[in-house]
Protein backbone atom coordinates (compact mmCIF):
# COMPACT_ATOMS: atom_id res chain seq x y z
CA UNK A 1 0.00 0.00 0.00
CA UNK A 2 1.60 2.85 -1.27
CA UNK A 3 -0.37 5.56 0.79
CA UNK A 4 0.18 3.65 3.77
CA UNK A 5 3.70 3.64 5.25
CA UNK A 6 3.91 1.72 8.18
CA UNK A 7 2.50 1.41 11.83
CA UNK A 8 3.91 3.65 14.76
CA UNK A 9 4.34 3.38 18.20
CA UNK A 10 2.69 6.76 19.50
CA UNK A 11 5.43 6.95 22.65
CA UNK A 12 8.88 5.58 21.64
CA UNK A 13 7.87 6.03 17.75
CA UNK A 14 8.98 2.45 16.54
CA UNK A 15 7.83 1.66 13.61
CA UNK A 16 6.18 -2.11 12.68
CA UNK A 17 5.02 -3.69 9.13
CA UNK A 18 1.37 -3.45 8.48
CA UNK A 19 -0.06 -6.72 10.56
CA UNK A 20 -2.32 -7.12 13.05
CA UNK A 21 -1.12 -5.98 15.97
CA UNK A 22 -1.46 -2.98 18.21
CA UNK A 23 0.87 -2.71 21.10
CA UNK A 24 4.69 -1.42 20.78
CA UNK A 25 7.20 -4.34 21.80
CA UNK A 26 9.32 -2.52 23.17
CA UNK A 27 7.30 0.14 25.45
CA UNK A 28 3.74 -1.14 24.86
CA UNK A 29 2.19 1.91 24.04
CA UNK A 30 -0.41 1.95 21.68
CA UNK A 31 0.36 1.82 17.92
CA UNK A 32 -0.97 4.05 14.68
CA UNK A 33 -1.25 4.11 11.23
CA UNK A 34 0.97 6.60 9.53
CA UNK A 35 0.45 7.56 6.38
CA UNK A 36 2.98 9.13 3.41
CA UNK A 37 0.83 12.49 2.93
CA UNK A 38 3.00 13.29 0.08
CA UNK A 39 1.84 10.53 -2.18
CA UNK A 40 -1.80 10.58 -0.98
CA UNK A 41 -1.86 14.69 -2.17
CA UNK A 42 -0.83 13.39 -6.00
CA UNK A 43 -4.07 11.67 -6.34
CA UNK A 44 -6.69 12.88 -3.71
CA UNK A 45 -8.75 15.78 -4.83
CA UNK A 46 -11.97 18.03 -3.81
CA UNK A 47 -13.54 16.77 -6.97
CA UNK A 48 -12.46 13.37 -7.08
CA UNK A 49 -13.98 13.11 -3.82
CA UNK A 50 -16.99 14.74 -5.01
CA UNK A 51 -17.75 12.07 -7.44
CA UNK A 52 -17.15 9.03 -4.90
CA UNK A 53 -19.99 7.01 -3.54
CA UNK A 54 -22.39 8.33 -0.83
CA UNK A 55 -20.27 6.43 2.04
CA UNK A 56 -17.11 6.38 3.93
CA UNK A 57 -15.53 4.91 1.37
CA UNK A 58 -15.16 8.91 -1.13
CA UNK A 59 -12.00 9.23 1.34
CA UNK A 60 -10.67 5.64 0.26
CA UNK A 61 -7.49 7.58 0.02
CA UNK A 62 -7.05 9.01 3.37
CA UNK A 63 -7.89 5.06 4.83
CA UNK A 64 -5.87 1.92 5.35
CA UNK A 65 -7.50 -0.64 3.30
CA UNK A 66 -6.76 -1.19 -0.71
CA UNK A 67 -10.64 -2.43 -1.48
CA UNK A 68 -12.90 -1.92 0.56
CA UNK A 69 -15.71 -5.31 0.87
CA UNK A 70 -17.80 -4.40 4.49
CA UNK A 71 -19.87 -1.64 5.32
CA UNK A 72 -19.95 -0.50 1.57
CA UNK A 73 -23.31 2.20 3.03
CA UNK A 74 -21.88 3.38 5.75
CA UNK A 75 -21.20 6.89 6.53
CA UNK A 76 -21.94 10.18 4.37
CA UNK A 77 -24.72 10.71 6.69
CA UNK A 78 -26.64 14.11 6.97
CA UNK A 79 -24.95 17.85 8.74
CA UNK A 80 -28.38 19.38 9.99
CA UNK A 81 -28.52 22.71 10.71
CA UNK A 82 -29.71 23.23 14.37
CA UNK A 83 -32.40 26.39 14.01
CA UNK A 84 -34.27 25.47 16.76
CA UNK A 85 -31.83 24.41 19.27
CA UNK A 86 -29.37 27.34 18.16
CA UNK A 87 -31.97 29.74 18.93
CA UNK A 88 -32.05 28.22 22.40
CA UNK A 89 -28.84 28.37 23.32
CA UNK A 90 -28.17 31.44 21.39
CA UNK A 91 -25.83 29.96 18.62
CA UNK A 92 -26.67 31.21 14.92
CA UNK A 93 -24.60 28.62 13.07
CA UNK A 94 -25.18 25.20 15.02
CA UNK A 95 -25.00 22.00 13.36
CA UNK A 96 -25.73 18.39 14.14
CA UNK A 97 -23.68 15.89 12.87
CA UNK A 98 -26.43 13.24 12.64
CA UNK A 99 -24.92 9.20 13.19
CA UNK A 100 -27.86 8.42 14.95
CA UNK A 101 -29.15 7.12 11.32
CA UNK A 102 -26.19 5.22 9.99
CA UNK A 103 -26.18 2.43 7.97
CA UNK A 104 -27.03 -0.57 8.78
CA UNK A 105 -27.00 -0.01 13.12
CA UNK A 106 -27.76 3.50 13.50
CA UNK A 107 -24.19 4.43 15.27
CA UNK A 108 -21.33 6.06 14.27
CA UNK A 109 -19.67 2.54 15.04
CA UNK A 110 -20.54 1.38 11.25
CA UNK A 111 -17.72 3.55 10.11
CA UNK A 112 -14.60 1.84 12.29
CA UNK A 113 -16.09 -1.86 11.93
CA UNK A 114 -16.66 -1.12 7.85
CA UNK A 115 -12.63 -0.42 8.22
CA UNK A 116 -11.82 -2.95 10.32
CA UNK A 117 -13.29 -5.63 8.71
CA UNK A 118 -12.50 -4.80 5.05
CA UNK A 119 -8.82 -5.18 6.56
CA UNK A 120 -9.41 -8.34 8.37
CA UNK A 121 -10.33 -9.49 5.44
CA UNK A 122 -7.56 -8.40 3.82
CA UNK A 123 -5.51 -10.28 6.22
CA UNK A 124 -6.88 -13.44 5.83
CA UNK A 125 -9.34 -13.55 8.74
CA UNK A 126 -12.44 -15.66 8.86
CA UNK A 127 -13.52 -14.93 12.75
CA UNK A 128 -14.66 -11.48 14.24
CA UNK A 129 -15.12 -10.60 17.77
CA UNK A 130 -14.86 -7.78 20.00
CA UNK A 131 -15.45 -6.41 23.59
CA UNK A 132 -18.44 -4.05 23.68
CA UNK A 133 -20.60 -1.30 25.70
CA UNK A 134 -23.58 -2.67 22.37
CA UNK A 135 -23.15 -0.30 19.27
CA UNK A 136 -20.03 -2.16 18.13
CA UNK A 137 -21.57 -5.47 18.93
CA UNK A 138 -24.62 -4.71 16.87
CA UNK A 139 -22.17 -3.59 14.03
CA UNK A 140 -19.84 -5.97 14.66
CA UNK A 141 -22.79 -8.46 14.08
CA UNK A 142 -24.37 -7.01 11.27
CA UNK A 143 -21.02 -6.32 9.52
CA UNK A 144 -19.73 -10.05 9.99
CA UNK A 145 -23.38 -11.42 8.60
CA UNK A 146 -23.09 -9.57 5.56
CA UNK A 147 -19.42 -10.76 4.81
CA UNK A 148 -20.09 -14.48 5.85
CA UNK A 149 -17.62 -14.36 8.71
CA UNK A 150 -17.88 -16.12 12.22
CA UNK A 151 -18.77 -13.65 14.50
CA UNK A 152 -18.58 -13.96 18.43
CA UNK A 153 -19.21 -10.24 20.58
CA UNK A 154 -18.34 -9.79 24.09
CA UNK A 155 -20.72 -7.29 26.42
CA UNK A 156 -21.12 -6.36 29.89
CA UNK A 157 -23.86 -8.75 30.76
CA UNK A 158 -26.04 -6.05 32.53
CA UNK A 159 -26.32 -3.94 28.73
CA UNK A 160 -29.59 -2.08 27.39
CA UNK A 161 -32.09 -5.05 26.30
CA UNK A 162 -32.44 -3.02 22.93
CA UNK A 163 -28.74 -3.52 22.25
CA UNK A 164 -28.76 -7.15 23.42
CA UNK A 165 -31.30 -7.55 20.99
CA UNK A 166 -30.10 -5.43 17.94
CA UNK A 167 -26.54 -8.15 18.21
CA UNK A 168 -28.64 -11.44 18.65
CA UNK A 169 -30.95 -10.66 15.55
CA UNK A 170 -28.06 -11.04 13.28
CA UNK A 171 -27.10 -14.49 15.32
CA UNK A 172 -23.38 -13.97 16.41
CA UNK A 173 -22.30 -15.40 19.25
CA UNK A 174 -22.99 -13.41 22.32
CA UNK A 175 -21.09 -13.81 25.57
CA UNK A 176 -22.53 -11.53 28.39
CA UNK A 177 -19.98 -11.03 30.93
CA UNK A 178 -20.96 -10.74 34.81
CA UNK A 179 -18.54 -7.46 34.92
CA UNK A 180 -17.80 -3.75 33.78
CA UNK A 181 -16.48 -3.31 30.19
CA UNK A 182 -13.01 -3.22 31.22
CA UNK A 183 -13.40 -6.33 32.47
CA UNK A 184 -14.39 -7.50 29.28
CA UNK A 185 -11.94 -5.85 27.86
CA UNK A 186 -9.61 -7.58 29.50
CA UNK A 187 -10.66 -11.01 29.06
CA UNK A 188 -10.96 -10.42 25.27
CA UNK A 189 -7.34 -8.68 25.23
CA UNK A 190 -6.27 -12.19 26.56
CA UNK A 191 -8.70 -14.44 23.99
CA UNK A 192 -6.90 -12.25 21.57
CA UNK A 193 -3.86 -13.71 22.32
CA UNK A 194 -4.79 -17.73 22.28
CA UNK A 195 -7.16 -17.42 19.14
CA UNK A 196 -6.79 -16.35 15.77
CA UNK A 197 -9.19 -13.92 15.28
CA UNK A 198 -9.65 -10.11 14.56
CA UNK A 199 -10.60 -8.47 18.01
CA UNK A 200 -11.56 -5.12 15.77
CA UNK A 201 -11.11 -3.34 18.90
CA UNK A 202 -7.90 -5.23 19.94
CA UNK A 203 -5.18 -6.56 17.67
CA UNK A 204 -7.24 -4.30 15.13
CA UNK A 205 -7.64 -1.19 16.29
CA UNK A 206 -5.68 0.65 14.49
CA UNK A 207 -6.73 0.36 11.49
CA UNK A 208 -10.39 0.48 13.29
CA UNK A 209 -10.11 3.93 14.80
CA UNK A 210 -9.23 5.30 11.29
CA UNK A 211 -12.77 5.05 10.77
CA UNK A 212 -13.70 7.79 13.22
CA UNK A 213 -11.50 10.58 10.51
CA UNK A 214 -14.22 9.99 8.44
CA UNK A 215 -16.82 12.08 10.99
CA UNK A 216 -14.17 15.30 10.10
CA UNK A 217 -13.90 14.26 6.58
CA UNK A 218 -17.99 14.47 6.23
CA UNK A 219 -18.68 17.51 8.06
CA UNK A 220 -15.71 19.50 6.31
CA UNK A 221 -17.04 18.93 2.93
CA UNK A 222 -20.75 19.49 4.45
CA UNK A 223 -19.49 22.83 5.34
CA UNK A 224 -18.20 23.56 1.54
CA UNK A 225 -15.04 22.80 1.96
CA UNK A 226 -14.10 24.39 5.56
CA UNK A 227 -13.04 23.82 9.17
CA UNK A 228 -16.18 23.98 11.59
CA UNK A 229 -14.68 26.89 14.69
CA UNK A 230 -15.68 24.15 17.43
CA UNK A 231 -16.79 20.74 17.63
CA UNK A 232 -18.49 18.84 20.57
CA UNK A 233 -18.34 14.95 20.98
CA UNK A 234 -18.55 12.31 23.40
CA UNK A 235 -15.67 10.28 24.76
CA UNK A 236 -15.51 6.64 26.46
CA UNK A 237 -12.14 5.69 25.34
CA UNK A 238 -11.35 8.75 23.84
CA UNK A 239 -10.34 7.43 20.11
CA UNK A 240 -13.56 9.38 18.32
CA UNK A 241 -12.23 12.51 19.40
CA UNK A 242 -8.87 11.87 18.60
CA UNK A 243 -9.33 10.59 15.31
CA UNK A 244 -11.43 13.73 14.42
CA UNK A 245 -8.65 15.51 15.18
CA UNK A 246 -6.46 13.63 13.34
CA UNK A 247 -8.84 14.02 10.55
CA UNK A 248 -8.98 17.17 10.28
CA UNK A 249 -5.02 17.71 10.34
CA UNK A 250 -4.92 15.24 7.59
CA UNK A 251 -7.12 17.62 5.34
CA UNK A 252 -4.89 20.14 5.83
CA UNK A 253 -2.20 18.17 5.14
CA UNK A 254 -2.93 16.56 1.65
CA UNK A 255 -4.33 20.66 0.84
CA UNK A 256 -7.59 19.84 0.85
CA UNK A 257 -8.47 22.91 3.20
CA UNK A 258 -5.84 25.51 3.47
CA UNK A 259 -5.93 26.08 7.71
CA UNK A 260 -7.57 24.83 10.18
CA UNK A 261 -8.31 26.16 13.73
CA UNK A 262 -10.83 24.12 15.51
CA UNK A 263 -11.45 23.51 19.23
CA UNK A 264 -12.22 20.85 20.30
CA UNK A 265 -14.88 19.40 23.36
CA UNK A 266 -15.43 16.45 24.93
CA UNK A 267 -18.27 15.50 26.28
CA UNK A 268 -18.80 12.63 29.57
CA UNK A 269 -20.89 11.50 31.75
CA UNK A 270 -20.56 12.23 35.82
CA UNK A 271 -20.82 8.95 36.39
CA UNK A 272 -17.75 8.17 34.22
CA UNK A 273 -15.75 10.71 33.36
CA UNK A 274 -11.64 9.73 33.84
CA UNK A 275 -11.02 12.19 31.26
CA UNK A 276 -12.99 14.86 31.82
CA UNK A 277 -11.64 14.53 35.96
CA UNK A 278 -8.14 14.37 34.76
CA UNK A 279 -9.03 17.21 32.78
CA UNK A 280 -10.24 19.88 35.44
CA UNK A 281 -7.45 18.59 37.94
CA UNK A 282 -5.11 19.94 35.77
CA UNK A 283 -3.01 15.82 35.17
CA UNK A 284 -1.84 14.61 32.08
CA UNK A 285 -2.59 11.26 33.25
CA UNK A 286 -5.75 9.18 33.71
CA UNK A 287 -7.11 7.94 37.03
CA UNK A 288 -9.42 4.73 36.79
CA UNK A 289 -12.83 4.80 37.82
CA UNK A 290 -15.67 2.48 38.29
CA UNK A 291 -18.76 3.89 35.86
CA UNK A 292 -22.14 4.35 37.29
CA UNK A 293 -23.94 5.97 34.98
CA UNK A 294 -27.38 5.30 32.90
CA UNK A 295 -24.61 6.11 29.88
CA UNK A 296 -23.41 2.68 28.94
CA UNK A 297 -22.32 3.63 26.24
CA UNK A 298 -19.57 5.64 27.00
CA UNK A 299 -18.92 4.03 30.07
CA UNK A 300 -15.25 3.28 30.30
CA UNK A 301 -13.56 3.64 33.34
CA UNK A 302 -10.10 3.07 32.19
CA UNK A 303 -9.99 4.66 28.35
CA UNK A 304 -7.31 3.69 26.43
CA UNK A 305 -6.85 6.70 24.34
CA UNK A 306 -7.33 9.23 27.72
CA UNK A 307 -4.48 11.03 27.88
CA UNK A 308 -4.43 11.59 23.96
CA UNK A 309 -8.16 13.04 23.96
CA UNK A 310 -6.44 15.26 26.67
CA UNK A 311 -3.79 16.08 24.33
CA UNK A 312 -6.06 17.15 21.20
CA UNK A 313 -7.98 19.49 24.11
CA UNK A 314 -4.85 21.20 24.72
CA UNK A 315 -3.47 21.65 21.42
CA UNK A 316 -6.94 22.63 20.35
CA UNK A 317 -7.83 25.21 22.96
CA UNK A 318 -10.80 23.00 23.85
CA UNK A 319 -12.60 21.48 26.99
CA UNK A 320 -13.87 19.02 29.02
CA UNK A 321 -17.35 19.16 30.43
CA UNK A 322 -19.88 16.14 32.14
CA UNK A 323 -23.40 15.67 32.73
CA UNK A 324 -25.12 14.19 35.59
CA UNK A 325 -27.95 10.97 34.61
CA UNK A 326 -30.83 13.62 34.68
CA UNK A 327 -28.89 16.42 32.52
CA UNK A 328 -28.51 13.48 30.16
CA UNK A 329 -32.00 12.54 29.72
CA UNK A 330 -33.16 16.60 29.62
CA UNK A 331 -30.38 16.49 26.88
CA UNK A 332 -32.06 13.60 24.89
CA UNK A 333 -35.76 15.43 25.02
CA UNK A 334 -34.31 18.85 24.07
CA UNK A 335 -32.61 17.45 21.05
CA UNK A 336 -35.61 15.13 20.22
CA UNK A 337 -38.33 18.61 20.72
CA UNK A 338 -36.32 21.09 18.97
CA UNK A 339 -34.78 19.35 16.12
CA UNK A 340 -37.08 15.86 16.24
CA UNK A 341 -33.44 13.64 16.61
CA UNK A 342 -33.89 10.89 18.85
CA UNK A 343 -30.55 10.15 20.50
CA UNK A 344 -29.52 7.54 22.91
CA UNK A 345 -27.70 8.37 25.88
CA UNK A 346 -24.36 9.43 24.76
CA UNK A 347 -26.36 11.71 22.53
CA UNK A 348 -27.90 12.40 25.62
CA UNK A 349 -24.74 13.71 27.63
CA UNK A 350 -23.16 15.80 24.19
CA UNK A 351 -26.24 17.65 24.34
CA UNK A 352 -26.23 18.26 28.03
CA UNK A 353 -22.88 19.54 27.93
CA UNK A 354 -23.05 21.41 24.84
CA UNK A 355 -25.70 23.73 26.96
CA UNK A 356 -23.67 24.13 29.66
CA UNK A 357 -20.50 25.23 27.41
CA UNK A 358 -23.13 27.64 25.31
CA UNK A 359 -24.46 28.93 28.90
CA UNK A 360 -20.48 30.01 30.30
CA UNK A 361 -19.82 31.41 26.86
CA UNK A 362 -17.73 29.23 25.66
CA UNK A 363 -18.85 29.98 21.43
CA UNK A 364 -19.41 32.80 20.28
CA UNK A 365 -22.68 33.42 18.50
CA UNK A 366 -21.78 33.59 14.98
CA UNK A 367 -19.72 30.95 15.24
CA UNK A 368 -19.53 27.33 13.05
CA UNK A 369 -19.98 25.04 16.14
CA UNK A 370 -20.56 20.92 15.32
CA UNK A 371 -22.54 18.67 17.79
CA UNK A 372 -21.44 14.83 16.86
CA UNK A 373 -24.75 12.47 17.95
CA UNK A 374 -23.52 9.20 17.55
CA UNK A 375 -26.49 6.51 18.08
CA UNK A 376 -30.21 6.08 17.89
CA UNK A 377 -32.38 6.63 20.89
CA UNK A 378 -34.53 3.44 19.83
CA UNK A 379 -31.76 1.67 21.40
CA UNK A 380 -31.79 3.12 25.07
CA UNK A 381 -35.81 4.15 25.17
CA UNK A 382 -35.43 1.85 28.57
CA UNK A 383 -34.11 5.51 30.22
CA UNK A 384 -36.92 7.04 29.68
CA UNK A 385 -39.36 5.08 31.58
CA UNK A 386 -40.93 7.73 33.97
CA UNK A 387 -39.68 10.69 32.31
CA UNK A 388 -41.97 11.31 29.38
CA UNK A 389 -45.46 12.57 29.21
CA UNK A 390 -48.39 10.47 29.25
CA UNK A 391 -50.61 9.06 26.58
CA UNK A 392 -54.13 10.83 27.12
CA UNK A 393 -56.79 7.41 27.16
CA UNK A 394 -60.69 8.70 25.70
CA UNK A 395 -63.43 6.70 24.45
CA UNK A 396 -63.92 6.17 20.92
CA UNK A 397 -66.44 9.09 21.22
CA UNK A 398 -66.67 12.23 19.36
CA UNK A 399 -67.60 13.63 22.71
CA UNK A 400 -64.86 12.26 24.80
CA UNK A 401 -62.36 13.74 22.29
CA UNK A 402 -63.89 16.80 22.97
CA UNK A 403 -63.92 16.43 26.71
CA UNK A 404 -60.43 15.26 27.21
CA UNK A 405 -58.54 16.55 24.43
CA UNK A 406 -60.02 19.92 22.95
CA UNK A 407 -61.00 21.24 26.10
CA UNK A 408 -56.94 21.52 27.13
CA UNK A 409 -56.65 23.37 23.88
CA UNK A 410 -59.07 25.75 24.96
Amino acid sequence: MAKVKALKCRECGKEYPIEPIHVCELCFGPLEVVYDYEEIRKNISREKIEKGPKSLWRYIDLLPVEEPTVGLTAGFTPLRKAENLGAILGLKNLYIKDDSVNHPTLSFKDRVVAVAISKAKEFGFDTVACASTGNLANSVSAHAAQSGMNCYVFIPANLESQKIYGSLVFKPTVVAVEGTYDDVNRLCSEIANELPWAFVNINVRPFYAEGSKTLAFEVVEQLGWRAPDAVVAPAASGSLITKIWKGLKELVKVGLIDSMNTRVYGAQAEGCSPIAKAWKEGRDFIIPVKPNTIAKSIAIGNPADGMYALQVTRESNGDWETATDEEIIEGIKLLAETEGIFTETAGGTTIAVLKKLAQRGAFKPDEVVVVYITGNGYKTMEVLEGHLHHTVRIKPTLADFREKILARVD
